[in-house]
């Protein structure tokens, strides 16, 4: 992971594009990190999230980072649960830039940002039911996000179809479509009229209408580590399964 500073602007791009940019544990632990940063820092005003290159914005888990869990039934230790920047505390801008697939775990980080611009060839979707696991975290993000039909339909269909860029910005996943060239530069230019207004009450705003569906989120999640325990297939059925994956899917 890279950040970057441009004045009150700090870009953090996810730097691992030949895994896709899945986190792994030290990625997740520069996350963390940078969110605290940029909380203490009275120079960040903005901040801009996005990933190298142009194939993927984040996949989610690197499944080769094996997390232990815990024998009991109710609960388990999500090693993303507290990767965006909300669940740092941090309650200044954070816009996505979406340049590619975005999946799975990447999801906890959109729900985290306040608005997402994404590439013309940007495509979003979720691989947990293909693989025999519960989407709890992420589809409780994204029905933050999205209409209740899209995202139920997101997390059923798996890897079998994908939501293209132009049905992201219909339903309002994201708010403006780009060319790919011009990803940065257009939250860049969001990210700068937002920069030069009075942080507080910017920081302020954000965490009113943050607090508009918080409460509805945590009931939610409340319940998601049973969820999660009661409805995965076993660790060896899930990596057979995704062995076994077919490359085949519809954009829609």
């Amino acid at each position: 992971m890279t950040v970057d500073h441009r004045g009150g602007i700090a870009v953090v791009t996810l730097d691992r594009p030949d895994r896709h940019n899945a986190i792994d544990r030290a990625m997740r632990d520069q996350l963390r990190a940078a969110w605290g940063e940029f909380r203490m820092s009275t120079d960040v005003r903005v901040v801009i999230l996005t990933g190298a290159g142009d194939k993927a914005f984040c996949t989610g888990l690197d499944r080769s980072w094996v997390v232990p869990q815990p024998p009991s039934p109710y609960t388990i230790d999500d090693p993303l649960i507290d990767i965006g920047p909300k669940s740092a505390d941090l309650w200044k801008p954070v816009i996505a830039a979406v340049n590619g697939m975005a999946c799975g775990g990447a999801f906890y980080l959109l729900a985290e940002c306040e608005f997402a611009i994404a590439a013309d060839h940007a495509s979003f979707f979720d691989p947990h039911t293909t693989y025999g696991m519960v989407s709890a975290f992420e589809s409780i993000g994204m029905a933050q996000r999205m209409p209740y039909g899209e995202v139920m339909r997101m997390s059923l269909m798996g890897t079998a179809e994908r939501i293209g860029a132009r049905r992201a910005y219909e339903i309002g996943l994201v708010s403006e479509l780009v060319p790919s060239a011009g990803l940065l530069d257009a939250a860049m230019e969001a990210a700068r009229v937002i920069a030069s207004y009075p942080t507080e009450a910017v920081q302020g705003t954000v965490r009113a209408v943050w607090s508009a569906r918080a409460a509805t989120r945590s009931l939610a999640l409340a319940g998601a580590p049973q969820l999660i325990k009661l409805g995965n297939l076993p660790p060896e059925q899930q990596a057979a399964l995704f062995r076994d994956r077919s490359g085949d899917h519809r954009v829609r």
